[in-house]
């Protein structure tokens, strides 16, 4: 078993957690069926311990359909508020070598890239609260067009006022109630 594989027992005890997850929240997937995605992910034991990576930061994945008619499975963080154990981050790499002082353990970004996740693109995070209300107290930072992300800033989103609102901020920036909200392509 690799470093970044689950032991049997895990797996299982993972699977259970979305088995449950996905049956309860059908309107995210009614285009999948649960049989389909366990087997897909018992294939790929590199995909389960990114999934369960998200599930120990608190993001809650689960399926998530953005084409019906796509042959991929994304699995995206659902969590009522940005995933807790994923917070207090500034952008990326780049934004956290910036900081001088009080820099933040990780950015968004790397920590993503270390759990095999991305972050969500804005018409993927637009399309995520069409099918549940998320982030309500919390904010969560989202990929950033290079020529913003070049002009030292970086974009987050959140829900308010029963409205998705896209923001910017400078990358270094990092706030107790943001972090980010992964997706992964299988």
């Amino acid at each position: 078993m690799s470093k970044k594989e689950l032991s049997p027992t895990e797996q299982k005890e993972l699977l259970d957690v979305l088995k449950e997850r996905f049956e309860k929240n059908m309107k995210r997937h009614h285009h999948h069926d649960w049989e389909t995605i366990e087997a897909a992910l018992t294939s790929h034991p590199t995909t389960v311990w990114s999934i369960s990576q998200m599930e120990l930061t608190g993001g809650e994945p689960d399926v998530v359909a953005f084409d019906p008619k796509a042959k991929e499975i994304y699995f995206v963080d659902c969590s009522a508020e940005s995933p807790s154990k994923r917070r207090s981050l500034c952008y990326d790499q780049e934004s956290l070598d910036s900081r001088k002082e009080n820099k933040p353990e990780n950015s968004a970004v790397g920590m993503a890239e270390e759990m095999g996740i991305q972050l969500l693109t804005e018409d993927e995070y637009r399309h995520l609260q069409t099918l549940g209300t998320f982030d309500l107290k919390t904010s969560s930072w989202i990929q950033t067009p290079d020529p913003i992300r070049k002009l030292d800033g970086a974009l987050f989103a959140d829900r308010r006022y029963d409205t998705v609102f896209v923001y910017h901020n400078s990358a270094p920036s990092y706030y107790a109630s943001r972090g980010f909200r992964g997706l992964l392509k299988m």
